[in-house]
């Protein structure tokens, strides 16, 4: 199926991707992974002023929500320029929010870019604890609002940092949404994924028309055309999938389209670094900051394996 975006919604991606252009997020996304978080809440509050994440909040919370699609369209931008911080966690804590009065006292906020938020299952690890000032604990007594968090840990995504939640706190809900929020965390990370994906082969195909061998751009051979080939048809395949996934809401498309774009997008990490070469080993070079992202998002919210058990099982509740 082919999905053509409205003029609205094409004015809505372009004016993000030149916003996070103008931004230098590589240097952010440095700047938050020692945990010199000043660039990335500036940046934060830029993306919440365009109205990114008041698109999963209520109206009546000062929001423009809830709106998969155009959620799935922004997270693609947020993707494809590696920018840091509990993004799909913000908007799980906007879909869990749902009792009155703790949604009428955080929820603003959220939309606003005055803070940011952060989720934990079942006292596992939170992304960005540290940075997040609402941090949520999902725990058998229901959701509760942690009144802190313990030390910072390193993941495989230097900008994606994890911390476990304190025990204890308000308890904001006894049965809160969970399957909702799982839907919205899939489908923002698969979008998230998919811009991730895109930006590794951009950079890629721009670096083989670069690099040479035997007095020839690499380019120019076959089997690199074949390898940025394959990665292109993932990718274009994932699209859809993750389009009409945002206008379904169904478990089963939601899940198809996390495990393709997730796959896509690991695919491609693995062929941008084998077509850079040594280079791409470097920490130090800006492709790195989309090589880790891409492996961390594939499991997050969902493994591959557990996303297809979704499909073939015709949907399966949190």
């Amino acid at each position: 199926m082919r999905f053509l975006l409205d003029a609205e919604q094409r004015e809505f991606t372009a004016s993000l991707d030149a916003m996070l252009t103008a931004a230098d997020t590589p240097s952010v996304v440095r700047d938050w992974s020692r945990g010199d978080h000043a660039s990335g809440r500036a940046l934060w509050r830029r993306i919440a002023e365009a109205g990114v994440f008041a698109l999963a909040i209520p109206e009546a919370y000062e929001g423009l929500g809830p709106r998969p699609l155009e959620l799935a369209l922004a997270f693609a931008e947020l993707g494809r320029h590696a920018v840091p911080g509990p993004l799909v966690e913000t908007v799980v804590a906007a879909t869990l929010l749902t009792e009155p009065g703790p949604a009428k006292r955080l929820l603003p906020a959220l939309a606003a870019g005055e803070t940011m938020a952060t989720v934990a299952r079942d006292h596992g690890y939170a992304l960005d604890g540290e940075a997040a000032g609402i941090r949520l604990s999902l725990t058998a007594e229901g959701l509760r609002l942690a009144p802190g968090h313990g030390p910072v840990r390193p993941s495989l995504d230097p900008a994606r940092r994890l911390t476990l939640l304190d025990a204890g706190g308000e308890l904001l809900a006894t049965d809160p949404p969970l399957a909702p929020a799982l839907l919205l965390a899939r489908l923002t990370t698969a979008a998230q994924a998919l811009g991730v994906g895109l930006a590794l082969l951009d950079r890629t195909v721009a670096h083989v028309k670069q690099r040479t061998q035997f007095g020839v751009p690499i380019g120019s051979f076959q089997a690199v055309g074949h390898q940025l080939a394959d990665a292109k048809i993932a990718l274009e395949f994932a699209r859809p999938l993750v389009l009409g996934a945002a206008l379904t809401m169904t478990e089963e498309d939601v899940a198809a389209a996390k495990v393709t774009a997730c796959e896509a997008a690991y695919a491609t990490a693995r062929t941008a670094l084998q077509l850079h070469g040594a280079i791409g080993y470097t920490a130090e070079y800006d492709l790195s900051l989309w090589l880790t992202k891409a492996r961390a998002l594939r499991t997050a919210w969902g493994s591959p394996d557990e996303c297809r058990d979704t499909v073939l099982s015709g949907g399966r509740r949190w």
